[in-house]
């Protein structure tokens, strides 16, 4: 009884201290996972936990979004999952996004997975055109995003209609030209097939490279109004606060960089910036609502101090991970290199088991007609030796009968007749005697000449025979298959088997190898900008050949806005915009700020 009691205390006890769980719902760009969290868990426990579960190291650039009402939120680390005014329907649902974006992606995102994330992000944003991007660039855009998902251009394999039920382009842009999809695809296409081995970061990475330089790249905007009241945007990146005319999201009236910032706070619906030049007055803006109030001082806080950070030594943390991301990406590439010369060597294998086998194809066929012409020549050897056989033996007995026949006339000449009509007669059977011995001796003497011209012919008919058996001898004993470059043993079993001379590669990194890698990326640098001239270039050919089918009537308010900058030469990157708008000094601009 006691032990019973004892036990269930025991169950009881452990029941209590067993710790309540709700269920969470994590959406990535590519994933959705579900996590059993603490009661007690701050944002900062569950967003760690979906860093790991993602092998994310680069974490600044990330938070957790949710939505109150129409409003976007993140989730505060410092804050209890569940004291947010989120729903509290299990499974609650988070988006795990990047909050923060690199003013240089190439330069700062480290790890792979973290431009994987990022490439999601931003190409979702042009689709669904939460950026604005020019036709002829989201064509080249779209051609990077199919390069990452199915490798290189393979003409047997992505044949037309391959990208039939793939969203690559804004439909605002597809709206915009009389073309068929087929259209689209066809120049698609065309560059896509110009990116052959580039693997699947460097596409992602090429993507975001251009990306950046759009204007309304990595910008969150909000509705303000200045002390006059005037309606404005305040878009809010990694570069600094920027105000925009409400019908123009392109391109910034007044732009204040984030090492001209001391400080920004707000009460209630007014915010406060404290510009660092302390002889300059602060600026003030009204927001709509408080909410929003508390997300945009959270967006400034973070992208400023990410500022301040790029702009000092990397701590110990990212140093070691851009060693490892330069050992990885060295890797990667002697892999690649590996690989190509391995493919290079199997298809000059191919190739040269190719010619072999028509070489050997060839000489199957001069030998067949090679034993063809010994038969034929055998045939008819034996046919001329019958022949000359029985020519040799006619003229023996056309000879035999001349003898005769010149018996005959002699006996004829030695009987003399005594009258004159047998004499008559003896003379003209003399005659005939001696007509048919002379025809016979023309005929024996034609068919020993006969019977000497088929000897003849029979001693080049065996002639023909010996070459004939020579030519056949040197096909069979002449060998298959001549002597080749070396092959790597592991080419596939159809593929002739070769040794490869030399050691094997090697994935320790010399000093050598750095070096070797250091002039190569020095030598990509050199050929990226030769090719963007020519990319610029091509940009340029496609925006001309679309032109003419461009529909004027369905151009958006942002499509004529782009094409009134690219006719003034508005055409820089968004970074060249920005220094532009703050050559003015800083008093000047929340002047001007103040009187829009």
């Amino acid at each position: 009884m006691a032990g019973a009691i004892a036990s269930r205390m025991s169950f009881s006890s452990l029941k209590r201290k067993q710790p309540k769980t709700f269920t969470v719902r994590i959406v990535t760009m590519d994933a959705e996972m579900e996590f059993n969290c603490e009661m007690k868990w701050k944002g900062k426990d569950l967003f760690d936990l979906v860093c790991r579960t993602l092998g994310l190291r680069e974490t600044w650039f990330f938070g957790l979004q949710y939505t109150i009402k129409d409003t976007v939120a993140w989730l505060k680390m410092d804050k209890k999952v569940l004291d947010h005014d989120v729903s509290k329907e299990e499974p609650v649902t988070f988006h795990f996004l990047a909050k923060f974006y690199p003013e240089n992606a190439e330069e700062e995102l480290v790890q792979e997975i973290t431009q994987h994330l990022f490439f999601l992000q931003v190409k979702k944003q042009i689709l669904d055109e939460k950026i604005y991007c020019p036709p002829e660039a989201s064509v080249l855009l779209a051609s990077y995003a199919v390069q990452a998902k199915y490798g290189d251009y393979d003409p047997s394999v992505h044949k037309r209609g391959f990208l039939a039920q793939e969203e690559l382009l804004p439909k605002r842009v597809i709206n915009l030209y009389q073309m068929t999809p087929e259209m689209w695809e066809e120049r698609i296409t065309a560059w896509y097939a110009e990116h052959r081995g580039r693997a699947r970061d460097e596409a992602e990475m090429e993507y975001l490279k251009i990306a950046q330089d759009l204007e309304m790249y990595g910008v969150n905007y909000f509705a303000i109004r200045n002390k006059k009241g005037t309606e404005l945007l305040l878009g809010v990146d990694a570069l600094g606060l920027h105000i925009y005319d409400p019908e123009n999201r392109l391109t910034p009236k007044i732009s204040f960089p984030w090492n001209e910032i001391r400080n920004i706070s707000y009460s209630d619906k007014e915010f406060t910036i404290k510009p660092l030049d302390k002889k300059i007055d602060v600026f003030k803006f009204n927001s709509s609502k408080l909410r929003v109030n508390k997300l945009i001082l959270q967006l400034c806080i973070g992208n400023h101090d990410l500022f301040m950070r790029r702009r000092k030594a990397d701590s110990l943390e990212v140093q070691q991970m851009k060693a490892q991301a330069r050992e990885e990406k060295a890797r990667k590439q002697m892999e690649r290199q590996r690989l190509a010369r391995e493919k290079q060597m199997r298809e000059e294998a191919e190739r040269t088991r190719d010619e072999l086998e028509r070489r050997l194809l060839q000489m199957k066929e001069e030998a067949t007609m090679a034993n063809e012409a010994l038969m034929r020549s055998e045939e008819t050897a034996d046919l001329l030796a019958e022949k000359a056989q029985i020519t040799e033996e006619e003229a023996k007995l056309l000879a035999q009968k001349a003898a005769e026949a010149e018996q005959e006339m002699q006996r004829i000449k030695a009987t003399a007749i005594r009258t004159e009509e047998e004499k008559r007669l003896m003379e003209q059977k003399v005659l005939e005697a001696e007509v048919l011995a002379l025809k016979m001796a023309e005929e024996s003497e034609r068919r020993a000449k006969e019977a000497d011209q088929l000897k003849q012919d029979l001693q080049e008919a065996r002639e023909a025979e010996r070459r004939a058996k020579q030519k056949l001898l040197e096909i069979s004993t002449k060998p298959t298959y001549p002597p080749m470059n070396p092959i790597p043993a592991s080419l596939p079993p159809d593929i002739p088997s070769f040794n490869l001379i030399g050691d094997s590669l090697s994935f320790d990194f010399k000093d050598t190898d750095m070096k070797r890698l250091s002039m190569e990326i020095e030598k990509e640098k050199v050929e990226y900008m030769e090719k963007s001239k020519h990319l610029q270039e091509q940009l340029n050919e496609l925006k001309t050949e679309i032109e003419a089918l461009k529909l004027k009537e369905r151009e958006t308010a942002l499509d004529i806005l782009h094409s009134e900058n690219a006719d003034r030469g508005g055409t820089n990157s968004k970074h060249n915009t920005i220094k532009k708008l703050t050559l003015q000094s800083a008093k000047s601009r929340v002047a001007f700020f103040e009187e829009l």
